[in-house]
C-alpha cells in the first residue's frame, strides 16, 4: 500500500466514523481515574486477598454483577502448585449464553478475563469453546483456552484488552459455541481497571515503507494487548506497573531471533530517569527505561546483523506497536551518536531514529507507535528488527531499545477475535479421567508399544531358530551322503576334515577375530 493510497483511504474512514480523529498530542495527568478497579473472583464467595498483589477479590456468588440466567459452580478438585489460587481455584460454568453486568461510568477501561482451563465436574477441558462479547466488540470467538494453553505450554491465561464505554454498562457476554458438541463456556477471574485512553496521547505512523504517514485514531476502537515487554530487563509484576493499571511485562530474551541477543544493560549510577511535561509517567514504569537492549559494541558486527524480536500473532488484523525508548548510560548524551532504522515485518517503520533527538537527553524516556497491517488468517509471525543506520555517520553503529507493546486493533467490524491454535495430536483417553490423570495415562501407551516390541522380538527369534534348524538338518543329510559314497574310508575322511578344519586357524587368528568382532560391535554401539 503507498502512502497516497493510505491517506485516500483514511481521509475516508474519518468522514464515515464520527470518532476517528487524529491525536491531539495533549498528555493527561498522571491520575489515571478515581473509579474502583473491579475484581471478581468467580465460583466463589467472599473476599479473598490476594496475597502477591495485595489486592482483594470478592467472589461472583451472591453479586450484584452476576444475572439470573443458569449457570454452575466449580471447585477445582487438582490444581496445578505453580497456578496461583487467586482467582483459579473456582469457575463458573455456562452451559448457554451468560451476562455479566457492570455499572461503570463511560470512559476507557483495561479488561482482563483470566482462564485455568481443566476439568470441571463433568465438564472436559477440551470440550470448551465459546464466544465473549462485550457490545459490538467481539472479544473471542470458538475460543478455545485448552487449545491455547495447550500451543503456549502454558498452565493458565489472562487475556487483556482495552474498551472504550459510552454507556454507563458494561455487559459482557459468555456463548457456548454451537458449532461443536458437548461445548460450554467458564471463566474464574473479571478484573475490570479504569484507564487513561493510553492511545490518543500521540501520533501513530502507518509503518509502509514509504514516508511518515499519520494514521488516524478511532476513540471508539478496542484493542487486545498481544506482548508486553520489558526489554533488556525482568519480568515486571501488576504490583510494579506505574499509573495504578496492574499492566504485566515480561522479559523479552525468550523472543530474541537466533544466538544474535546483543547486550543488555542499566542505567548509569548517576543518571536519573525524569519523564518529559509532556509525557505522563502512566505511559510506562521507571523499571521498563532503567534497562535496555543494544545490538553491542563492535561496529562491524552490529553492521552485518539485525536485532530481532519474532511475535506470533493472528493474521489479518491491524496492529499498533509501541516503543519505548531511553538511552541511560555514557557517553551517549547527544544527537548522531546512536542512529538506527526501525522495521516491522520488512517494511520500513522508521529511519535515522535517534533517541536523543527525539528525547531531549540522557535519561530522557520518549515512546514512538507505528501501526503495521497484516493479511491472511490463522497464526503469523511479526518480526520486529532494528539497524544502525549509516547515512548520519553517526558516532556509533548501533541500535536500543527498552520496552515494546504489541497491540491488535478493531479495525475491521469490532472484531479483536483470532483463531485458535492448530490442535496438537492427541492419543485417545478416557474422558473420565481428570487432566493430570490423562496426562500419566500415556505411560500406558509406552507399556502397550514396549509389549509389542517384546512380542515382535520373540516372534523374530523363533523364525532365525527354525531358519536355523532347517540348516543344521539340512547339513546333516549332505554329511550323511558323503559317508554312502565313501563307504571304504569314510571314517579316515571325516578325521581329515576334521584335522583341516581345526589347523586351518591358529589361536593367534581366532582371538584377533573374536576381538574384532567384539571391537565391532562395541564400536556400533558408541
Amino acid at each position: 500500500m503507498t502512502s497516497s493510497t493510505s491517506l485516500l483511504i483514511f481521509s475516508f474512514l474519518s468522514l464515515m466514523s464520527p470518532h476517528l480523529i487524529v491525536p491531539a498530542f495533549a498528555a493527561d495527568s498522571n491520575s489515571t481515574s478515581n473509579s474502583t478497579p473491579i475484581l471478581l473472583s468467580c465460583g466463589t464467595s467472599g473476599s479473598i486477598q490476594d496475597t502477591g498483589s495485595n489486592r482483594t477479590w470478592v467472589g461472583d456468588i451472591g453479586s450484584k454483577y452476576i444475572s439470573h440466567e443458569t449457570s454452575e459452580t466449580s471447585i477445582i478438585p487438582y490444581q496445578n502448585p505453580e497456578v496461583p489460587k487467586v482467582p483459579f481455584s473456582a469457575a463458573r460454568i455456562f452451559t448457554s449464553n451468560y451476562t455479566y453486568s457492570f455499572p461503570l461510568s463511560p470512559g476507557r477501561y483495561f479488561l482482563r478475563l483470566y482462564f485455568y482451563p481443566t476439568n470441571y465436574s463433568n465438564y472436559l477441558a477440551s470440550d470448551s469453546y465459546f464466544t465473549v462479547t462485550v457490545h459490538p466488540y467481539t472479544l473471542l470467538s470458538n475460543f478455545s483456552a485448552f487449545l491455547t494453553v495447550e500451543a503456549l505450554n502454558y498452565d493458565y491465561l489472562i487475556q487483556e484488552f482495552s474498551i472504550n464505554i459510552t454507556s454507563t454498562t458494561l455487559n459482557l457476554t459468555f456463548a457456548p459455541s454451537t458449532k461443536y458438541l458437548n461445548s460450554y463456556a467458564f471463566i474464574n477471574g473479571i478484573e475490570i481497571v479504569p484507564s487513561p485512553d493510553l492511545f490518543s496521547l500521540s501520533p501513530a505512523y502507518l509503518a509502509s515503507g514509504g514516508d511518515l504517514t499519520v494514521f488516524p485514531y478511532d476513540s471508539g476502537m478496542a484493542f487486545q494487548t498481544m506482548y508486553r515487554l520489558n526489554v533488556g530487563g525482568q519480568s515486571l509484576a501488576p504490583s510494579g506497573d506505574s499509573g495504578g493499571l496492574y499492566r504485566s511485562w515480561d522479559d523479552d530474551s525468550t523472543y530474541i531471533f537466533g544466538a544474535a541477543f546483543g547486550v543488555t544493560f542499566q542505567n548509569d549510577s548517576n543518571v536519573t530517569i525524569e519523564y518529559p511535561k509532556t509525557m505522563p509517567q502512566y505511559i510506562a514504569p521507571i523499571l521498563v527505561y532503567e534497562t535496555a537492549r543494544s545490538m553491542g559494541p563492535d561496529p562491524q558486527i552490529d553492521l552485518n546483523y539485525n536485532l530481532t524480536w519474532i511475535l506470533t500473532v493472528d493474521a489479518g488484523f491491524y496492529y499498533l506497536l509501541r516503543f519505548h525508548f531511553c538511552e541511560i548510560q555514557y557517553p551517549i548524551t547527544m544527537s548522531n551518536q546512536r542512529v538506527f532504522n526501525i522495521y516491522i515485518n520488512n517494511q520500513t517503520a522508521q529511519t535515522q531514529f535517534d533517541v536523543i533527538s527525539q528525547s531531549g537527553g540522557i535519561g530522557r524516556p520518549v515512546y514512538e507507535d507505528y501501526v503495521v497491517n497484516t493479511a491472511g488468517s490463522g497464526k503469523m509471525d511479526m518480526w520486529v528488527e532494528l539497524h544502525p543506520d549509516t547515512a548520519t555517520k553517526p558516532e556509533y553503529y548501533d541500535a536500543i531499545l527498552n520496552g515494546l507493546e504489541v497491540f491488535k486493533m478493531s479495525m475491521v467490524e469490532n472484531n479483536l477475535a483470532g483463531l485458535n491454535p492448530v490442535p496438537i495430536a492427541t492419543n485417545t483417553v478416557n474422558p473420565s479421567q481428570d487432566y493430570g490423570k490423562r496426562h500419566h495415562g500415556s505411560k500406558g501407551n509406552v507399556a502397550t508399544i514396549i509389549g509389542g516390541a517384546i512380542s515382535s522380538g520373540v516372534l523374530l527369534l523363533s523364525l532365525v531358530g527354525i531358519c536355523l534348524l532347517m540348516i543344521y538338518k539340512r547339513q546333516k543329510k549332505k554329511e550323511r551322503e558323503t559317508e554312502e559314497g565313501n563307504i571304504s574310508d569314510s571314517m579316515a575322511v571325516s578325521m581329515s576334515a576334521k584335522t583341516n578344519i581345526i589347523s586351518a586357524s591358529t589361536p593367534t587368528e581366532s582371538n584377533n577375530s573374536i576381538q574384532s568382532a567384539s571391537a565391532g560391535t562395541f564400536s556400533y554401539g558408541r
